[in-house]
């Protein structure tokens, strides 16, 4: 597996967008990534199609957004428009499921699904063949800077083994808490993207720290 970080930029200076995600790019990150909270879903408010822009004229990394969001096929075609190159909605919040995959994946993005800490990996098997990514929330979503939850490991771990018994080819991405302490379990558990904020973005050369946070993984199989 490669290991992919994507940084965070709920955690960034926004008075210094253009300047942080330069830093990334610089650091070698492989995506940038973008929550999208609705203050209903998850109780704080982030940001929307404006924002996606501006990222998106800031860099050529793919663009991995996260909607925390309720009703997230209201925004799928201004989000893709915008510029977004994946598109991961929460299990809990899609009642039709395979037909919001599908839709995203016929604007020409990725179709991703987020599971929320008490959410089984088992939730997502029958439209396993519909996900580009499958997102393990180790936090409990809604604000940046969480403890990392110990048992996250081992659902990353059965969310491995089911996507490789089904022959998946998608990404397992790991978000919350994610830092020197926690990437290299994550890593050995079979999770193979990293979103890291405070991660990142809190340290004192974020720049290196993704460098870090990748050699971490680096002599593990």
């Amino acid at each position: 597996m490669t290991v992919r970080i994507a940084p965070s930029i709920l955690s960034a200076d926004f008075a210094r967008i253009a300047d942080e995600i330069a830093m990334c790019v610089d650091g070698g990150a492989d995506l940038i990534h973008i929550d999208v909270m609705d203050g209903r879903f998850v109780p704080n408010l982030t940001f929307g199609s404006k924002v996606i822009e501006t990222v998106r004229r800031l860099t050529k990394l793919p663009l991995d957004v996260h909607l925390m969001v309720v009703e997230p096929e209201s925004y799928f075609d201004e989000f893709v428009g915008a510029g977004a190159d994946v598109l991961t909605i929460h299990q809990e919040a899609s009642p039709h499921l395979h037909r919001q995959l599908t839709r995203i994946r016929e604007l020409g993005a990725k179709a991703g699904v987020a599971l929320n800490p008490a959410t089984p990996v088992e939730m997502v098997l029958d439209v396993i063949d519909a996900i580009d990514l499958l997102l393990i929330m180790s936090v409990n979503p809604g604000f940046g800077g969480q403890i990392f939850i110990p048992s996250s490991p081992d659902k990353i771990r059965r969310a491995r083994a089911m996507l490789d018994t089904a022959g998946s080819r998608a990404a397992l991405e790991v978000d919350g808490g994610i830092g020197r302490d926690t990437i290299a379990q994550c890593w050995q558990a079979g999770a193979d993207t990293f979103v890291a904020g405070q991660g990142v973005f809190g340290t004192p050369d974020p720049k290196a720290e993704i460098g870090v946070l990748r050699g971490l993984c680096s002599h593990t199989v």
